[in-house]
């Protein structure tokens, strides 16, 4: 069989099995299945080609789910869940919220703030939009801010979340395309404090071109000492415990599995600190980090023998040299990559778009001679950046959902632009100056 029609016969059976509606994940595990029968089964009648094709395919694919690498997955996720579900989150919301004092678009600043440290521990988008938008949307509308000051924020944190350490996304990549977990979580450092201060500049910039989006109000008055106490106490745990687990990783003091273990025993010391955590808390936590777990696990078992059957049947090395065949320059081929992320992100989650695309953008990217980690980096960005992506973006449905009555798609997509534009500027200045994400993985 040609490799045009191994490609198209394996993407068709996944796209009819999600057309049907079959869950992605069991999508993708009943046409590799078909599948190993066909490329993998040798001759014999259909029950000894079943055998031979699915279990060559199960040996293959067992190692990449058993691997050391993965751990850092369900830890981070605990971590998240412990952080949500203990109270520490909204305590930390609450506190951002009263040191800023005056601050104009003071609450578009507390949702970035503390949106972004919930969203880097959870791992989810999706979760992480949905709470903020029912926690913040309907406080910052009773304050009289304008749609796009309340909803814009909350869809911009996404992609902050991908980038900053520790993010479960970010590990799952790296595990998919087989690269360093902890120089991909170092590279996405700098990127993402640069994308943070983008949205900081842009949210100022908003207000001092219509005051009237954040209007200011009366607020208690915080004396110095309170602020100190809700600095040390309500602030700095927290923050400090993220910084506790990107230096692990960073100086090599631990490894990223380690540093995960140490940041959720982190979050488990100061919920019993502050007396918050109970056995229904850490019950809910595991349920919640297990949920997520297993779908990943599932997610890159299936990307594994995807992965194994696009080689096998030579679809992999036919698109990459039809690909190359066509001189088109490399940066042309990363924009072609990056627009193809965009158009799914309408249509699939994060996980999902991974694992249709790792197998095929990785290979022609290590072709194409870019740094594979570089190009992770921003990988990262088009997963976020298509969530949000007019008209079909899954987070722009999210936020419909928990938006107050009488929002309209059209205020979400103008509130989601600017933080797109945003995020698209800094994919730019990526691949203008490389060293942006290669600066910190090259100093270990």
């Amino acid at each position: 069989m040609e490799w045009y029609w191994a490609l198209a016969f394996l993407l068709g059976m996944i796209l009819c099995f999600m057309f049907l509606g079959v869950p992605v994940a069991l999508a993708f595990l009943a046409a590799n299945m078909v599948g190993a029968t066909y490329f993998m089964g040798g001759n014999g009648d259909l029950l000894t080609q079943m055998s031979r094709g699915i279990g060559q395919l199960a040996n293959n694919a067992i190692p990449t789910v058993t691997t050391f690498n993965l751990m850092p997955v369900p830890m981070f996720l605990l971590m998240g869940e412990l952080f949500f579900f203990t109270g520490l989150a909204n305590r930390m919301f609450s506190a951002i919220d009263k040191l800023m004092g005056r601050i104009p678009g003071r609450l578009s600043f507390v949702t970035v703030a503390g949106g972004t440290a919930f969203a880097t521990l959870s791992g989810s988008s999706m979760g992480s939009t949905a709470l903020l938008g029912s926690l913040m949307v309907p406080e910052m509308q009773k304050r009289g801010y304008k749609k796009h000051m309340a909803i814009g924020p909350i869809l911009g944190t996404g992609g902050l979340a991908m980038l900053i350490p520790p993010s479960a996304l970010a590990v799952l990549l790296a595990t998919l395309a087989n690269l360093d977990v902890g120089a991909l979580l170092i590279a996405g450092i700098i990127p993402g404090l640069l994308l943070a201060s983008f949205y900081v500049v842009l949210i100022l910039l908003m207000c001092l071109i219509d005051p009237d989006a954040a209007p200011a109000y009366e607020i208690d008055q915080v004396s110095i000492g309170k602020r100190l106490k809700l600095l040390l106490f309500d602030v700095m745990p927290m923050l400090a415990l993220v910084i506790g687990v990107i230096l692990l990783i960073l100086n090599g003091w631990a490894t990223p599995s380690e540093s995960a273990a140490f940041g959720c025993l982190g979050v488990i010391l100061l919920a019993a600190l502050y007396r918050k955590l109970t056995v229904s808390n850490i019950i809910d936590s595991v349920a919640g980090a297990l949920r997520v777990t297993v779908m990943a696990l599932l997610i890159i078992f299936g990307s594994a023998t995807f992965s194994s059957l696009l080689a096998f049947s030579g679809a992999s090395s036919g698109l990459i040299n039809w690909a190359t065949g066509f001189e088109l320059s490399p940066l042309v081929m990363l924009l072609i990559m990056f627009g193809i992320l965009l158009v799914l992100g309408m249509f699939m989650d994060q996980l999902s778009m991974m694992l249709l695309t790792v197998p095929i953008f990785f290979p022609l990217a290590q072709t194409l001679q870019f740094d594979l980690i570089w190009f992770a980096v921003i990988v990262l960005l088009a997963l976020e950046i298509s969530f949000t992506t007019p008209p079909f973006g899954l987070l722009l449905f999210v936020m419909k959902g928990v938006s107050a009555p009488g929002t309209t798609m059209k205020d979400i997509y103008i509130a989601a632009l600017p933080y797109m534009a945003c995020a698209i500027f800094l994919v730019a200045l990526l691949i203008a100056f490389p060293g942006i994400a290669l600066w910190l993985p090259s100093l270990g």
